[in-house]
């Protein structure tokens, strides 16, 4: 799908919502150093991984302050909030909801907190057993009433995880956690802190990345690699699936709470993580590149020059010409500034086309033959407009490349992809695809074909969405999905005063700028 440098621009019409990018968890434990600081330009590395809100966590030993709002990263923070987050430790988060809406209650990170201990804690992924922890919950609490996030309003499946872990004033974290997290179920990478130690987890089948890295003075976890560069910090390795990880004064400690059984999404290769991230010792440019030879092998086309949609299909784009040998060129002009935007366009500009986010370049395109490279098809609107565009800007022909399979199956592991019924690979052939887009020809990439790019042994990456075998079983009742805890009874207070600066349970809680309006933030 067609994004922006800030890899904002899945719609490139509008009101077209292409697959939503997984969240970013960024944790730092470093005396010493700004944390805070440390923590936002890791989640900048990150924000690609979610645009809808933003948070910091720090603690000093003492108290654990957390800062979060809806927005940007650069939208929720300033020198003036994060002169305020001081402490030795920071976790941080940049969300996409999968499981809550997107609204300031369910912004990350989520507090809790017994027996004067206070917890803070980030996820990337989801869980598919959010029913079954509500229950948990309930049954842990007798049905009195549940404080901290959930009693105001959080409907994400992170809070239940935060209030089952600080649920025992008898336990540590690092006990709770070690008694919990065999019984998730799904997709997880936690990033956690109390006020003295950082901790990380990853979930046995280790669907999303999550990377340990070293400071002179410290340790960093974050989702990506990209990220710990970003900061100077050097990359020891990947938190292993099933491993539980505390960092404190007394060093870095490693727990295992389940048995490995790697699932790694394909699609991290394929859209989701930056070009330069390294996620199980491969490159993820080096493996989109290779897609994009694949596809030369198994659909060429004479062609007079192969151009790649900003940003994920420019790599499979080269790697098309290098093995095709037809030239690469820039067909397309991105604005790299335009990000999500509340200002509805009029039925006039609609009607025109407004294109804010990607002009054909007209000079290099008329004319000619293209073969044009996207990284995958959701509903099909946006590659009609691609399509529609260039031949309006001359092409003489239009053959659209797709270096993954067809979209064909929803994503229960923290992806948020369209529904079934409105993936247009569910119900139409290849063929009938290519009709409806107006290309003159269509190839997607072979499942082993994408596989073999990754370099990853198949039985050891999660294909879910393109094949339906999902490897982690999903519940039996069909209780799945985004909105879940929204559509169940609650028995906890809902709803609190945004405007002010609030007291959750004894955790001083700072509400970004414009809290109050926070859902009409860009």
């Amino acid at each position: 799908m067609a994004r922006g440098d800030g890899r904002l621009t899945h719609d490139l019409i509008h009101g077209e919502k292409g697959p939503q990018d997984a969240c970013g968890v960024f944790g730092v434990w470093a005396p010493g150093e700004d944390v805070a600081k440390l923590t936002y330009f890791g989640l900048y590395a990150l924000q690609h991984r979610g645009q809808e809100s933003a948070g910091i966590a720090t603690g000093d030993g003492e108290k654990i302050l957390v800062y979060k709002d809806m927005g940007l990263v650069s939208q929720v923070f300033d020198e003036t909030a994060l002169s305020s987050l001081r402490g030795h430790i920071a976790i941080g988060h940049t969300r996409y909801s999968t499981t809550g809406g997107s609204t300031w209650e369910n912004a990350q990170p989520t507090l809790g907190g017994s027996g004067g201990r206070t917890l803070a804690l980030g996820h990337n992924g989801n869980l598919i057993n959010t029913v079954e922890l509500r229950a948990m919950v309930d049954e842990h609490f007798g049905g009195s009433r549940v404080t901290g996030e959930l009693a105001r309003g959080n409907t994400s499946d992170t809070a239940l995880v935060t209030t089952l872990l600080a649920a025992d004033p008898d336990k540590t974290p690092e006990q709770a956690a070690l008694e919990l997290f065999p019984k998730l179920r799904g997709a997880f990478c936690f990033v956690f802190m109390d006020e003295h130690t950082l901790y990380a987890a990853r979930d046995p089948w280790g669907v999303r990345p999550l990377a340990l890295g070293r400071l002179e003075r410290g340790w960093v976890v974050a989702s990506e690699t990209a990220a710990l560069q970003t900061i100077g910090a050097s990359v020891i390795r990947e938190v292993e699936p099933g491993e539980l990880i505390a960092i404190d004064e007394d060093g870095l400690r490693t727990h295992r709470f389940a048995e490995p059984q790697p699932k790694g999404c394909v699609f991290e290769y394929v859209y989701l993580a930056r070009p330069d991230a390294v996620i199980r010792d491969r490159v993820v440019h080096e493996a989109r590149v290779d897609m994009g030879r694949a596809l030369a092998r198994e659909h060429p086309v004479e062609a007079d020059l192969v151009i790649g949609v900003p940003e994920s299909g420019v790599p499979a784009a080269v790697g098309y010409s290098q093995e095709s040998g037809i030239p690469f060129g820039q067909g397309f002009v991105k604005n790299a500034y335009v990000g999500r935007t509340f200002i509805q366009p009029s039925q006039t500009l609609r009607q025109l086309g407004i294109r804010l986010k990607l002009n054909p370049l007209e000079h290099t395109i008329r004319g000619k033959r293209l073969v044009v490279v996207d990284d995958s098809i959701v509903r099909g609107n946006t590659q009609r407009a691609q399509v529609r565009m260039l031949r309006e800007a001359g092409a003489a022909e239009v053959h659209v490349r797709i270096s993954s399979p067809p979209v064909q199956w929803p994503c229960f592991y923290g992806i948020d992809f369209a529904t079934r019924a409105e993936l247009i690979a569910t119900g139409l052939g290849v063929e009938e695809i290519r009709a409806s887009i107006g290309a003159d020809s269509l190839g997607y990439i072979s499942e082993a074909g994408m596989v073999e790019a990754t370099r990853q042994p198949a039985d050891e990456l999660c294909t879910a969405c393109f094949t339906g075998r999902y490897p982690i079983e999903l519940p039996e009742d069909g209780r799945v999905g985004k909105h879940v805890l929204e559509t169940l009874p609650l028995t906890v207070r809902t709803g609190h005063d945004r405007s002010v600066d609030t007291d959750v349970d004894g955790v001083a809680l700072g509400v970004g700028t414009g809290g109050a309006g926070a859902l009409q933030h860009p």
